[in-house]
């Protein structure tokens, strides 16, 4: 037999197993959706400084890829835990997200292209910092890293700031996705 101080210890172990088996899990699922997304920025940034005139367009088109994207990994992440639902609170917490994000930038912000990117990239990484709050510090960490890059770049990047942000957001994400993976 076992006395209670045993017991209460080996429930506390347990606990602790079940935490660090669901932030694994959480990481493992977030690192693959961040990868994609920092490819996305990475390869849309490229494009917008190829072809700056068809800015508005080609961020529209990758980030609805993005969202598509990401929509599909959840149907296929829910289907395989046996949850065979469309992630709506997902998406539809995306949309708030971006239509908030869009009423303050073009509604009340009045924003240059080089401020929209700043903004974007920070208002992107707020949300990364609130999620950290609730799943872990890869999270923070991950926000912080790209938040200060994205604003040094703002500040010091000049003409390649386009490029600068590929690297810094885009390659932030793709740095942090894989990190996230391996902890």
């Amino acid at each position: 037999m076992i006395d209670s101080q045993q017991a209460s210890a080996a429930l506390d172990d347990i606990n602790d197993v079940v935490k660090r088996v669901r932030q694994s899990r959480i990481y493992q699922i977030a690192s693959l959706i961040i990868i994609v997304w920092g490819v996305v920025l990475f390869a849309a940034y490229i494009a917008v400084y190829t072809w700056p005139r068809q800015g508005y367009m080609i961020w529209t088109v990758f980030n609805l890829l993005g969202v598509v994207i990401t929509t599909t990994m959840g149907v296929f992440i829910n289907r395989r835990s046996g949850t065979p639902r469309f992630p709506i609170r997902g998406l539809t917490t995306f949309l708030l997200i971006v239509a908030f994000g869009v009423f303050c930038s073009v509604v009340l912000g009045h924003f240059g292209p080089r401020q929209m990117t700043v903004f974007w990239a920070l208002y992107g990484m707020l949300f990364y910092a609130i999620a950290g709050l609730w799943f872990g510090y890869a999270f923070v960490v991950i926000a912080i890293c790209t938040s200060a890059l994205a604003l040094l770049g703002y500040y010091y990047a000049g003409a390649a700031y386009l490029l600068w942000m590929a690297v810094a957001h885009g390659g932030g994400l793709i740095a942090g996705g894989l990190w996230m993976r391996r902890i």
